[in-house]
């Protein structure tokens, strides 16, 4: 079947792209769909390590959380918990994971990886925490700047999240960004990785699909 111009498009970007990120020591590669998304990462873990993630849509669509639950591997898994107490108690444990799982709210082409969150732990455990982390990402989060980068994450992926996770903040009401300080924030930190200072301990996985939000 022949590529639409779309896919056309994401397989140009996504080569410039692995090229920056390498260059950034980022371990990159690029696939065209989200069945190779999911084998690439499950080759980058070893089975019986602690593997955990943070609340990953992306991770979902591409089925990796189903198939990570049916092999060989110690899962640290919040949404087992029983209450906010032990919520806290199992993402304070993620920092020590083996292998730490997310996608990216933008990425700049120039390999710049932009990240909001509200209580801290996924970019905790993305920055320093984790052993290694996994980050896999759809082509349509990849803007032409870090500006736009941000802009995408704080305009685009804060409000939609904040609609799906049920959020009492203004951008769950009106669906724009207000820099809100609402206790129900979910973009109270945001972090640029512009650099993997261990090199490939960050893995990116680009997938050629529109994946997460």
């Amino acid at each position: 079947m022949e590529k639409t111009l779309q896919q056309q498009r994401y397989d140009l970007m996504g080569a410039k792209l692995v090229k920056n990120l390498t260059a950034r020591r980022f371990k990159a590669i690029y696939v065209q769909t989200k069945e190779e998304a999911k084998e690439a990462a499950l080759g980058f873990m070893k089975e019986g390590s602690s593997v955990s993630w943070g609340g990953s849509l992306t991770m979902k669509e591409i089925g990796l959380d189903e198939e990570i639950r049916k092999r060989n591997y110690r899962l640290i898994d919040r949404a087992k918990a029983k209450d906010k107490e032990e919520a806290r108690k199992i993402m304070k444990e993620a920092l020590t994971a083996d292998y730490f799982i997310a996608s990216a709210n933008a990425i700049s082409i120039e390999g710049e990886i932009f990240e909001i969150d509200g209580a801290a732990n996924r970019i905790s455990s993305i920055i320093f925490g984790a052993g290694e982390v996994i980050i896999i990402a759809g082509m349509n989060k990849v803007c032409p700047s870090l500006e736009e980068a941000e802009a995408r994450a704080q305009n685009i992926a804060g409000p939609l999240n904040a609609i799906r996770l049920k959020k009492n903040t203004p951008c769950a009401l009106n669906g724009n960004c207000s820099e809100c300080i609402s206790p129900d924030c979910i973009c109270a930190v945001k972090a640029v990785i512009r650099l993997s200072m261990v090199p490939e301990r960050i893995k990116v996985i680009l997938v050629g699909e529109d994946l997460g939000l």
